[in-house]
């Protein structure tokens, strides 16, 4: 979020729970295999529950991203549901540190959470988005951290969003990101991990260890080329991809009681073969192009 804060805009721009599960429905026709629930943050959605329980009721994997202070609050509806993935966003195990890039003071409660979901039996992955001079320093720990913990923890490259103040001095790369593990743990300690075509991540563990860590170099070193990812934002558009400008408005057509297969189908089809045509980030015009697209916080999903 940022310091400033976003625009609010009006309840009825947003889907309904209902036209929520209506469109997803849509998707499912098509082939849809697996959803995940993200944002922004959407355990704050008014009946998150409700969708999580109608969404449970198809033949689907369910998937859940989030910031994980509310997870006390829903654990009995994730069991309910059958929900087994879910990914929390924690870029600090420093508290002051988390403070400082949340602006909350949750961090405790975070912490608990992710341990009461192992507890549940639930091991979720940790997403950690590396910015350099802010969390970068921090990236032995999460390992050293995931490996005691028995989790997988994810690195994300910082990715240029409105609202963000990115540059690309604050990036650090895939490149950058493995080095510095190697040069810690050792290049021959770390083992390379068999990925699924269509994972996001490259992944590795520690020689004799549990858990795992990812890396996600959506800037440096893209996965377009086996991603099979749609995103449906929370007023009802789709984007086609997290760096794609423009959008797809499904929820208006829904709204007037209009077929949507078609816009499914033409976005999906349009699709650019990388980062929504946007050849690289090396060059100013393209990261300004980019910035037209709206910040995370805004989008949902």
């Amino acid at each position: 979020m940022p310091e400033e804060g976003v625009p609010l805009r009006e309840k009825a721009e947003f889907m309904s729970a209902e036209e929520t599960v209506q469109i997803a429905e849509e998707f499912i026709k098509l082939g849809i295999k697996k959803i995940r629930l993200t944002g922004g943050e959407p355990l704050i959605k008014k009946n998150f529950a409700k969708i999580l329980h109608d969404l449970s009721t198809f033949e689907i994997e369910l998937a859940l991203t989030t910031n994980g202070i509310l997870i006390d609050q829903y654990i009995h509806d994730f069991k309910t549901a059958g929900l087994k993935s879910i990914n929390v966003s924690l870029d600090s195990l420093n508290e002051n540190n988390f403070k400082t890039i949340t602006r909350r003071s949750d961090f405790q409660r975070v912490m608990n959470n992710i341990d009461l979901l192992i507890e549940q039996g639930i091991s979720p992955k940790i997403n950690a988005v590396v910015m350099r001079g802010v969390n970068d320093h921090e990236l032995i720990n999460f390992v050293k951290w995931g490996a005691e913990k028995d989790l997988s923890v994810r690195f994300i490259e910082f990715m240029p969003f409105d609202g963000n103040k990115w540059n690309w001095d604050k990036k650090v790369s895939y490149q950058e990101i493995l080095t510095a593990l190697e040069n810690h743990f050792g290049k021959d300690k770390i083992i390379p991990l068999m990925g699924g075509k269509n994972d996001t991540s490259r992944n590795f563990k520690l020689e004799n260890s549990k858990g795992s860590f990812g890396i996600i170099s959506s800037v440096t070193n893209p996965f377009c080329d086996t991603c099979n990812r749609i995103r449906l934002t929370a007023d009802g558009k789709i984007k086609n991809c997290l760096f794609a400008s423009s959008e797809t408005d499904l929820l208006s057509e829904v709204r007037k009681g209009n077929s949507i297969t078609q816009l499914i189908r033409d976005s999906i089809f349009t699709k650019k073969s990388a980062r929504a045509g946007i050849p690289s980030f090396e060059e100013p015009a393209h990261v300004e192009a980019f910035f037209k697209n709206r910040s995370m916080i805004t989008i949902g999903g």
